[in-house]
């Protein structure tokens, strides 16, 4: 395996949007809805193209990493923090590094563009590794004003993230309609659907 990490280019979309369904497929749903996510994403004004990257194995995209732009708000102020994901590695590939490469590669690059910090929904286990941590240290809390342990803030630049606190508020691309995924799900090969145990749905 010679996997190398360059942006990702238009060319690549479908590529990258299938290998996202392939990733994401049975994982938290009966199918998956993390492709048309993708898809909403690049649609966003909140899209950060300097963000998106992709892993390949010679040709082939075997994982895919995006950024959005979201915002913390309070009574007093509305600040600018990174949104990552989704993140996604084909089955094949993963436990073997290349969601790591992804994520290295594009921290640095985030914060070479001066963001504050990133905000996440994600396995702790997994992204504790890489510095994030619950969001509660930070003062920022879900937009329902919660905060868990899946819930977590990477700080790119901790004197900025200083003057940050509140709820956090992801872009409005993340807002999914079963309908759409539906008929967005057509531009695929078929797939079957499964219940499995732990899934959210």
């Amino acid at each position: 395996m010679n996997i190398t990490i360059r942006p990702e280019t238009e060319a690549d979309y479908y590529e990258t949007e299938n290998e996202t369904r392939e990733a994401f497929w049975d994982l938290f749903r009966p199918g998956c809805a993390e492709h048309l996510l993708l898809h909403q994403l690049r649609q966003s004004p909140a899209f950060i193209p300097e963000l998106d990257y992709v892993a390949c194995d010679g040709a082939k995209i075997v994982g895919n990493i995006v950024y959005s732009k979201a915002v913390v708000k309070n009574d007093a102020s509305e600040k600018t923090v990174l949104c990552m994901g989704p993140l996604s590695v084909l089955p094949e590939y993963q436990n073997r590094g290349v969601g790591s490469m992804l994520m290295a590669a594009t921290i640095e690059k985030a914060k070479e563009l001066g963001y504050p910090a990133v905000v996440i929904f994600g396995h702790p286990d997994y992204y504790h590794r890489f510095g994030y941590e619950n969001a509660e240290k930070y003062n920022i809390q879900t937009a329902e004003g919660k905060n868990f342990e899946a819930f977590m803030v990477l700080p790119l630049d901790k004197e900025a993230l200083k003057d940050i606190r509140g709820r956090f508020h992801e872009d409005s691309a993340f807002n999914l309609d079963n309908d759409a995924l539906e008929e967005f799900d057509r531009n695929f090969p078929p797939k079957e659907k499964h219940k499995r145990e732990g899934q959210f749905e």
